[in-house]
């Protein structure tokens, strides 16, 4: 915990070129022209996809006036390659997960404030039909759940994006909220620490063929929600370090 301060600057241009929209594996390439209309709509300008080499013109036809987000897509081979440079990533699901905890919207928008003007912010939007996996969902910090009457079915993917963009947007309330976190390292140099981690509890007989899979998502959720700094990456690998001993 670092010692809270205001802000000094306005975060409002500022955080929306520094928040990424990452989606995984859309299947409607429509839908993929509406984010980005969204986005547009919303003030956001980087956009990610995951599993998709092109686009097609269905995509331009849906992205009124925000074709050049969609010029400057950035096409991800997997998960490692979308975040790899992200600091802190929210990923949204419609529904609880056993060893996730997942935010409001509302909270995930004022945790997002939290973070000092330098944090890269990644959203995650899952699939369509299908939504994140729980392999994927390792490559966040923290999920979030958007409201809805319980009955409905979950939102389409241009809705969900749309909804999370407008809630930032809009968080007049929340533009001089005190920073209460530090910065954290980029993704890719979180789950190196992490695979570490667990690569020490596996040789110790801590994770082992019964509950790799429980205990390596429970893993996951733990030093996600550190948001891991590098202060909390050197102490982390230097209690590790004796286990292996």
């Amino acid at each position: 915990m670092i010692e809270m301060k205001l802000r000094s600057q306005p975060v409002g241009i500022s955080l929306r070129k520094r928040i990424t929209v990452i989606l995984v594996r859309p299947e409607k390439r429509e839908n993929i022209g509406l984010v980005a209309r969204n986005m547009k709509n919303t003030g956001f300008e980087n956009l990610r996809l995951v599993n998709v080499e092109r686009i097609d013109q269905k995509s331009y036809v849906t992205a009124v006036h925000a074709q050049e987000i969609l010029d400057n897509i950035r096409f991800c081979k997997d998960m490692t390659d979308a975040t790899r440079d992200i600091d802190v990533i929210f990923a949204a699901t419609s529904r609880k997960r056993k060893n996730f905890l997942a935010l409001s919207l509302r909270d995930a928008v004022q945790k997002i404030f939290s973070f000092p003007p330098q944090t890269k912010v990644g959203l995650l939007f899952g699939n369509e039909r299908t939504g994140l996996t729980s392999e994927e969902m390792l490559s966040s910090n923290y999920r979030f759940i958007i409201p809805q009457v319980s009955k409905q079915p979950s939102y389409n993917l241009a809705s969900a994006v749309l909804l999370t963009l407008f809630h930032i947007y809009a968080s007049d309330d929340l533009k001089n909220v005190e920073i209460t976190q530090e910065k954290p390292l980029p993704r890719k140099e979180q789950e190196e620490c992490i695979r570490i981690i667990l690569d020490k509890l596996e040789k110790k007989g801590f994770i082992h063929k019964t509950n790799k899979f429980h205990v390596t998502e429970m893993i996951y959720n733990l030093f996600g929600r550190l948001s891991m700094t590098a202060k909390d990456r050197k102490l982390l690998l230097a209690i590790f370090s004796k286990i292996g001993h």
